[in-house]
């Protein structure tokens, strides 16, 4: 196994005042030795928090296009005055009207966990191609792709794509796990119990972790056979890739 733990590099970690569950996709290494883009795709948390500062910062990181995940009515409205020049495109990936699916996995705990990713994955695929072809679309320029805290549907969005990059499973896990500690500001911020520890008690009674679950669940994928039957075609997929992997030999550490 080829050099991995660019993940878990301190400056994808972004300071935008307001948010706290901010990274930047870029620096990630891929199985055959290139990087993923600095400024081309940022996960967080829903950025309605963001104070004046926090969008300036934001414009300074050059996104000029916001993805959001969320169901229209997890709407809120922004703390301070959005920029006008950002372009919002609407993905939401929550299929709130299958009930038979969060019958099942909205109980116990599960649903703030990866348990039901994969589920997710096999039942809702061209929820998720919408989401990557809303990314690969965009106009030039930074993608904030978000949902409520920037966890889960955010997570599964950004799981596919950079398995779809050929970022090893141990890299898009150590990401996966940064919100854990990066979120519990925020929920201390809304006066919410951080379900963090409580998860953590959950998977550890079942004999897994959350790093375990989403490297089986990477590792049982095949994005790109995956992203074509959901519906997403090939000028997308292209797309993607000249989006977010640097070009040329990048096979020396940068971390």
């Amino acid at each position: 196994m080829g050099e991995t733990g660019s993940a878990v590099r301190s400056d994808r970690c972004l300071d935008w005042p307001g948010c706290y569950n901010v990274r930047d996709l870029g620096g990630l290494r891929t199985a055959d030795g290139h990087l993923t883009r600095w400024g081309a795709v940022v996960r967080s948390e829903a950025p309605h928090l963001l104070t004046a500062e926090g969008w300036t910062a934001v414009q300074r990181h050059n996104i000029r296009t916001i993805v959001d995940l969320r169901n229209d009515d997890e709407i809120k409205p922004d703390l301070a005055p959005r920029p006008a020049d950002l372009h919002v495109l609407r993905a939401p990936l929550d299929a709130s009207q299958a009930v038979e699916f969060w019958n099942r996995w909205a109980t116990g705990g599960q649903i703030a966990t990866p348990l039901y990713y994969r589920p997710f994955l096999d039942c809702f695929p061209q929820r998720i191609a919408s989401a990557l072809s809303a990314i690969a679309r965009a106009r030039p320029g930074g993608v904030l792709v978000h949902c409520a805290q920037g966890r889960d549907r955010t997570g599964l969005v950004t799981l596919v794509l950079l398995a779809l990059l050929g970022v090893p499973a141990e890299d898009i896990a150590a990401d996966y796990v940064l919100s854990t500690h990066r979120l519990a500001p925020l929920f201390a911020r809304l006066g919410q119990q951080d379900p963090g520890p409580g998860t953590g008690t959950l998977l550890t009674s079942m004999g897994t972790s959350a790093r375990e679950i989403i490297i089986d669940t990477v590792t049982s994928l095949q994005p790109e056979t995956y992203l074509r039957s959901a519906g997403l075609c090939e000028a997308d997929l292209a797309k993607l890739r000249a989006r977010l992997l640097e070009s040329g030999d990048m096979t020396q550490d940068t971390a």
